[in-house]
């Protein structure tokens, strides 16, 4: 396992838990005990705190992000029994006590996913966005709002214009009108540079 200390905070592991070899933890990362992550997943604090529970699955190639910055911290927590499939990608959210996020789905900044929830394969649960108890969100959706709203992939339009009432950049960025995203971001990822790989 790769385990990296970002920013003076490391990452602190249960040793029940099981970490792949070629898996990424890095900073400010708490993962309770039985926790598995595999092969290939990369867990990174960068700004914010990311605390998994008990007994929580984070498939291959999965990726669990929170960020922060000097507006606003996205932290992301992980309840007891969550199951997050391959490829999925969880940033700054919420998943409560056994959520499920399906393979490939989405779920980002500000989000909750309820307890016994399931975003299925695909889907994408955007931007300050509650997912109540029980539900399922259907394959392939697009979710927004608290109450949330579902849309299929042909309202593209709507779901654009929804995150422009959101002010999307100005929200998970930081972004003023004129600023550009990725010349913002080289500076808040320059902190990488002074990272330190540890052994477990």
């Amino acid at each position: 396992m790769i385990i990296v200390e970002h920013a003076g905070k490391r990452p602190v592991i249960h040793p029940t838990a099981y970490v792949a070899p070629n898996a990424v933890v890095c900073g400010d990362v708490e993962i309770g005990e039985d926790s598995r992550v595999l092969f290939g997943a990369v867990i990174t604090a960068e700004g914010a705190p990311i605390r998994i529970g008990k007994g929580v699955i984070i498939m291959e190639n999965a990726v669990v992000r929170a960020s922060g910055g000097r507006k606003r911290s996205f932290p992301t927590t992980i309840g007891d029994y969550v199951f997050i499939a391959p490829n999925a990608h969880i940033s700054g959210a919420t998943l409560e006590y056994r959520a499920y996020v399906g393979t490939g789905a989405v779920v980002l900044n500000g989000a909750t996913v309820e307890r016994n929830a399931a975003v299925t394969v695909g889907s994408i649960v955007h931007i300050q966005t509650r997912i109540p108890a029980e539900t399922v969100v259907p394959l392939h959706h697009i979710v927004i709002g608290d109450p949330c709203r579902v849309y299929s992939s042909g309202q593209a339009d709507m779901v654009i214009d929804e995150l422009m009432r959101r002010n999307f950049r100005e929200y998970v960025f930081g972004l003023a009108e004129r600023e550009i995203l990725a010349e913002k971001y080289s500076r808040h990822l320059g902190m990488h540079l002074k990272d330190k790989l540890l052994k477990r």
